[in-house]
């Protein structure tokens, strides 16, 4: 994919999916500006530096608005522009609902789906100006299927996707697509964690007999983000070796 001279801003890159979609969309041939915590991303920003690229690191919690404008503002500082949106960023604070404290509720909420609405309400108004832009909102399986534990994290990766189609609907008139990318199970360190029979038992329910890469999601943004993607907005792409269809 050819992303020469475009600008990407992508969430929550230090590590993992993030991290890995920045590099990609650097390798494309973008320039980045990542938000996590700043000694962590910095290791991004140098493997990005290092591919020929620029790379701004920003401090930021996207749950709360005025941080998430400060990491656009930013962009549009360093570069100019903002052709590139990655809404990556989120957390997990699993439990069993009658466990579920209500701070375990709020947080996730908070980070996943109004970090999503904070970065791209900040993004869209600059990309409207621009007259287009790119849009990719990280969703997740859960989204869809649900799963015992994590009624919280399903609960705002499911309001991504509803919140994706509608404002997709919302700026297609101005050149602007938004799509999300649906992880089935992924390698990091969260799926590393879990005891190896958990992992058989998961492993049994994909068709494709595996858990899938951070790769795998990166190549997937990469293609909605490019102008190969140009007609396609309000679409969630499932990536997960056929665990759901």
């Amino acid at each position: 994919m050819n992303l020469q001279g475009k600008v990407a801003v992508v969430t929550g890159a230090a590590k993992g999916i993030g991290r890995t979609i920045a590099i990609a969309l650097a390798e494309d041939g973008a320039d980045l500006v990542i938000t996590e915590n700043v000694s962590s991303a910095s290791d991004t920003a140098q493997r990005i530096e290092t591919i020929g690229r620029k790379a701004l690191v920003v401090k930021a919690d996207v749950s709360n608005l005025e941080d998430a404008g400060k990491v656009i503002e930013s962009c549009i500082e360093k570069f100019g522009k903002i052709d590139i949106l990655v809404n990556n960023a989120g957390i997990n604070r699993d439990t069993l609902i009658l466990r579920m404290k209500k701070e375990d509720w709020d947080s996730v909420i908070a980070v996943n789906l109004t970090g999503t609405f904070n970065c791209t309400k900040a993004a869209s108004k600059y990309m409207i100006k621009q007259k287009g832009g790119k849009i990719v909102n990280i969703t997740s399986i859960v989204g869809v299927m649900g799963n015992p534990g994590q009624a919280n994290y399903a609960a705002s990766k499911a309001g991504i996707i509803g919140f994706t189609k509608s404002v997709a609907r919302e700026l297609a008139s101005r050149n602007i697509t938004v799509n999300a990318v649906a992880p089935g199970y992924i390698v990091t360190d969260m799926t590393e964690a879990l005891p190896e029979n958990a992992k058989i038992e998961l492993t049994k329910l994909i068709p494709m007999e595996r858990f899938g890469t951070p790769e795998d999601i990166a190549h997937c943004v990469c293609f909605l983000v490019s102008e190969r993607a140009s007609y396609i907005t309000g679409q969630v792409i499932h990536v997960n070796g056929g665990m759901y269809m």
